[in-house]
């Protein structure tokens, strides 16, 4: 893809690229910004430490679990234990609000111009914050839909009642047995809408947010677009980071911005079109307002 070594090395200071960066945002014709779980950890969503504790505590005596992410993968023993584990996750990650502004802020920056979004967080932070519904593409799902597990149906349904009711009522970590939820088709039990495997359910909204992503893309493909990679890792690469790459690389009028704490680096192709900031997103968002 790239014949050239990597870099991650910057001969600017960092208000040198704070500089640069507003400039190319105020000059640009369209943003097209990619998030990863980078941005909602700079929002305050951490899956670990006091944040898990304070809402983990017993799942953690009791099973040493150490994180909310590995612990959606522990084989709890019954249905009932393993949603009373789920809608505490799905509660906190999506209908509770970030503790940081990072997405509003984010939103002031960009709201006045021809943006698009692609994100791989399924905690549906980007719509909560003020961003078009119609300029978002969550490419991996949301934690508030369910759909069948098997998947007997290409439709997915929201959840925030049932999860709320789930959180409400459980007891000895475990939800009561008519509360889990089932597949109105097939009877089988449902799961989240989250890109795990083969199961996973584009829906009809999926779809159409995937064909006017690749819309805005086509019809600005010459323009001086920014962009803007934040809290990507390596992953999923081929979601947001590569493609983005790829695309400054033919466009000698974009330019390909990188945010993250790690993870940061830029082929030399581009390296004259890119800004590559190794610093906090929410620092670097605040200080660009």
């Amino acid at each position: 893809m790239f014949l050239n070594p990597w870099t991650n090395k910057s001969t600017q200071t960092y208000l040198d690229q704070i500089e640069k960066l507003k400039e190319k945002l105020s000059d640009c014709d369209a943003i097209v910004i990619g998030a990863g779980a980078g941005l909602s950890v700079a929002a305050g969503f951490e899956y670990s430490g006091k944040r898990f504790d304070t809402y983990f505590a017993d799942f953690k005596q009791k099973y040493k679990i150490q994180d909310m992410y590995s612990g959606g993968f522990y084989p709890f023993e019954s249905l009932e234990e393993y949603w009373a584990y789920w809608s505490r996750y799905i509660w906190i990650n999506r209908y509770m609000d970030a503790p940081k502004d990072v997405y509003e802020t984010l939103f002031s920056l960009v709201k006045d111009k021809d943006y698009f979004v692609l994100t791989t967080n399924v905690d549906h932070c980007f719509q909560k914050a003020g961003f078009d519904k119609k300029r978002l593409f969550y490419t991996q799902g949301d934690y508030g839909l369910f759909q069948c597990m098997t998947p007997c149906h290409d439709e997915t349904y929201e959840n925030k009642d049932l999860i709320l009711e789930m959180v409400s009522k459980q007891k000895d970590m475990k939800i009561p047995t008519e509360l889990i939820p089932k597949c109105p088709h097939c009877g089988k039990p449902m799961t989240m809408n989250l890109r795990c495997d083969n199961s996973f359910v584009e829906d009809e909204g999926w779809h159409k947010a995937s064909q006017r992503y690749a819309d805005f893309i086509r019809t600005r493909k010459n323009l001086k677009i920014v962009f803007l990679e934040l809290g990507v890792g390596f992953n999923t690469p081929a979601i947001i980071k590569y493609p983005f790459m790829q695309m400054t690389m033919h466009n000698p009028n974009a330019t390909y911005v990188c945010i993250n704490q790690q993870n940061i680096l830029c082929p030399k192709e581009i390296q004259s079109q890119s800004i590559c900031m190794q610093e906090d997103i929410y620092k670097v968002i605040q200080d660009l307002k």
